[in-house]
């Protein structure tokens, strides 16, 4: 396929980033949101362009459709690029399943949490047996901020290696070069399990931000986690959980990298002798990123909910023991009081409960 028209669904940071830079590129591009969510999108219109900022370098781009209407977002699309929170990936299967045809490409684009998987099981609980040609990249493409209200993007990376595939895994040869049309430093990876274990965010997010809870709570607001809330000790955390979805990769048949190595390679951490948490205090991109505003941040509820509890689930599955990630889900639900066990993806919800390792492989690798 020769990719001339994509429709990105999301307009938050990492959709109004893509949609801008895909145009720029010479793409026809789509930007759509939820109505309940349509404020980036009312905004994005009154402006009528965005300037697009890298480096010393402004790019003016306007985008050839803006809507919530989702049959105008997905009309002649050759690829639909879901960037969107993991939370979300059910809600929107439920509306574009019964539209989507097996012409069309779906790539989830973000941080991966077995999206096409989860996808595919809504639109099949609704009914719809479509041949969704889907995959998935392993984290966002960019390190960026966007400000609809004034039509601006601050793009500070372009990640320089991130991992794809399809699901199932059978079929990422025959997707990856269309990825590669729109990002083309994604490499292939094996299966779903792969992009999700590649997800830097559960590792780094939740751990470090609820032991900085208080601080959070103070600061109104006020709070760099990367620059502050990164430090000597609190990066411990980050490297027992880094520990703990590295052993998971490895009882899949996985040699994952870990989260230094990962980050550089990325882009997000310049190499030298400095201690790792130094390396996030000074990061030309990380230090950029201010935040998160409360503990009810996606960095705490979604990357807890949809990274470490799935994580957990695949260690009692697999015997891989999880006990930092298991206590950063615990402390998490307390402090937020929520039960994030109860409402986090599972081997169960996902509907690969009991499998055996080689069963949970076989669910993701071969064609339908």
């Amino acid at each position: 396929m020769d990719v001339k028209r994509v429709a990105v669904l999301g307009a938050g940071n990492g959709g109004i980033t893509a949609a801008a830079d895909l145009k720029l590129r010479g793409f026809e591009v789509t930007l759509f949101d939820l109505p309940q969510f349509s404020r980036n999108i009312d905004l994005l219109k009154e402006r009528g362009e965005l300037l697009l900022k890298e480096a010393d370098q402004t790019s003016r781009v306007k985008l050839d459709v803006l809507t919530t209407d989702i049959e105008e977002a997905l009309a002649g699309a050759d690829v639909v690029l879901l960037t969107i929170p993991a939370t979300w990936v059910e809600s929107f299967a439920e509306i574009c399943a019964p539209i989507i045809s097996e012409e069309q490409i779906i790539i989830f684009h973000g941080a991966a949490c077995v999206a096409p998987l989860r996808f595919v099981k809504k639109a099949r609980e609704m009914g719809i047996g479509t041949d969704f040609k889907i995959g998935e990249l392993s984290t966002l493409a960019y390190g960026t901020r966007a400000f609809p209200e004034r039509g601006e993007i601050e793009l500070s990376l372009r990640v320089k290696e991130f991992y794809f595939s399809a699901y199932p895994g059978g079929r990422t040869d025959e997707l990856i070069g269309v990825c590669r049309q729109l990002y083309d430093t994604a490499k292939p990876i094996d299966n779903i399990w792969g992009t999700t274990l590649t997800n830097g965010n559960p590792e780094v997010h939740p751990g470090s931000c609820i032991v900085n809870a208080g601080r959070i709570d103070y600061s109104q607001g006020e709070f760099w986690l990367y620059v502050e809330g990164i430090t000597k000790h609190t990066m411990n955390v980050v490297i027992e959980v880094g520990r703990e979805r590295l052993a998971l990769g490895s009882a899949l048949g996985y040699e994952l990298e870990d989260g230094e190595k990962a980050r550089f390679k990325r882009g997000y951490l310049m190499e030298g002798p400095e201690e790792m948490y130094v390396k996030y205090n000074t990061s030309p991109v990380f230090s950029k990123i201010k935040g998160p505003m409360s503990l009810e941040s996606r960095y705490v509820t979604e990357d807890i909910a949809n990274g470490l509890v799935l994580y957990s689930s695949l260690g009692k599955a697999l015997g891989v023991p999880t006990p930092t990630t298991d206590a950063v889900i615990t402390l998490g639900g307390v402090l937020l009081q929520r039960d994030f066990m109860k409402e986090g993806v599972t081997l169960e919800k996902l509907g690969l409960e009991g499998m055996s390792r080689e069963g949970l492989i076989e669910a993701v690798s071969l064609t339908e």
